[in-house]
């Protein structure tokens, strides 16, 4: 009598028999993915809503330039407060290296209001500040209606508010009139808002000869933007604090305002670490539904196990089977999670006029994660269904 050929399997047959589960039970099949594409959709949303944020306001940074400086006055040896000189601005403006000054003064005690009928202590957090014609080009501001000061301007009535200022007023357009310091000032432009220099955003700007003829205020600045040349900002910074005041160096304080930008790129990521963590406990959650499900299938389908069994498959065949139908569930999880996810990104991308990133790692570290839960979940489930005796299996029949 010849020896029987040893049982074999196929991949084929493996890919067949592991489907059978999915497709009897398919409302069960879709739930179990369900948890699974949940925390994978989470984990690619956050990726690619993080990246498209953090590369839209690189972008930013890129296009208002890096090479913007902030001189304003620090402190003294003692902790005194401190004022520049009032020949900074101008020093500052011939030092080597720099393209553009404009210096800005807050003034004190001075408030704008709607109407001369609001209660004077109602300033609705907005300050006045005396500023250069030059403020704009300097900074990189935009207007979002009318212009900005000019030589002419500078020395009447008039004022350009901050974004903040103007909604806050309750301003949408050039030409309306403001109650401030005591006087009508009307109003020339709304500024949009500044990404390098946001206080300016609750301010209400007046030319300087305006603020020292009709509201008492100093020729010295409280702050100077300084516009260096590209190749040149390291070295422009290091002088600006002995040009601004050669007596005492040490009292000026020099920012670059970019990096505050840049700090709040880096910002974005360490929350990015939040939302992934617990984008990864909601995979968690999603494998052990599927492990759940794996083993309830097993003890349902016994009686299949066991004729199977009979017929001659091997432990190895039947655990295949099982540890197939789990993988490819949360394949199927994984895919659908990863579609889901990118689909929320271009959304929220899209409502936030940012450039769709969804970066390369995120789908394929969602899809490895994925069947890497699935091997985990349907290993127990698999070890399980390996080990029923034929005998046991088929005495429930």
């Amino acid at each position: 009598m010849s020896a029987l050929a040893p049982s074999r399997m196929p991949p084929a047959d493996v890919l067949r028999t592991g489907t059978l589960g999915l497709r009897t039970r398919r409302l069960r099949a879709a739930l179990s993915a369900l948890g699974i594409a949940i925390g994978i959709a989470s984990m690619v949303a956050v990726l690619g809503i993080s990246e498209s944020s953090r590369a839209d306001l690189l972008a930013q940074i890129d296009r208002l330039g890096t090479n913007l400086l902030r001189v304003a006055p620090g402190q003294s040896f003692l902790g005194d407060d401190v004022s520049l000189p009032e020949s900074a601005a101008p020093m500052l403006a011939r030092a080597e290296g720099v393209e553009a000054v404009a210096a800005v003064r807050a003034l004190d005690g001075v408030t704008v209001r709607r109407t001369d009928l609001v209660d004077e202590a109602e300033t609705g957090g907005i300050g006045v500040v005396a500023a250069d014609p030059a403020l704009a080009s300097t900074v990189g501001a935009e207007l979002r209606s009318g212009r900005f000061l000019d030589a002419a301007l500078a020395r009447y009535p008039v004022v350009v508010l901050g974004a903040n200022a103007a909604d806050q007023l309750g301003i949408s357009d050039a030409g309306a009139r403001v109650f401030l310091g005591g006087r009508w000032f009307s109003v020339a432009g709304i500024l949009a808002p500044v990404a390098l220099a946001p206080s300016l955003d609750d301010s209400a700007l007046v030319g300087f000869p305006a603020a020292e003829r009709r509201l008492g205020g100093e020729l010295d600045a409280s702050t100077v933007y300084v516009r260096a040349a590209p190749d040149a900002v390291e070295a422009v910074r290091d002088r600006l604090g002995a040009t601004a005041n050669p007596e005492r160096p040490e009292e000026v304080d020099v920012s670059r305002p970019s990096e505050a930008l840049e700090a709040r790129a880096a910002a974005k990521t360490a929350f990015t670490s939040l939302f992934l963590g617990l984008g990864a406990v909601a995979l968690l959650v999603g494998g052990v539904g599927i492990a759940n499900v794996m083993v309830i299938s097993v003890l349902e389908r016994r009686s299949e196990v066991g004729l199977r069994r009979a017929l001659g498959a091997r432990r190895r065949h039947v655990g295949a089977q099982f540890l197939c139908e789990s993988l490819l569930l949360a394949a199927v999880g994984g895919i659908a999670g990863v579609a889901l996810g990118a689909a929320v990104t271009a959304g929220y991308a899209g409502s936030q006029d940012w450039a769709l990133v969804v970066p390369p790692e995120a789908p394929a570290g969602g899809l490895l994660a994925a069947v890497l839960i699935g091997a985990v979940a349907g290993s127990y489930p698999a070890l399980r269904a390996a080990r029923l005796a034929p005998t046991d299996a088929l005495r429930g029949v």
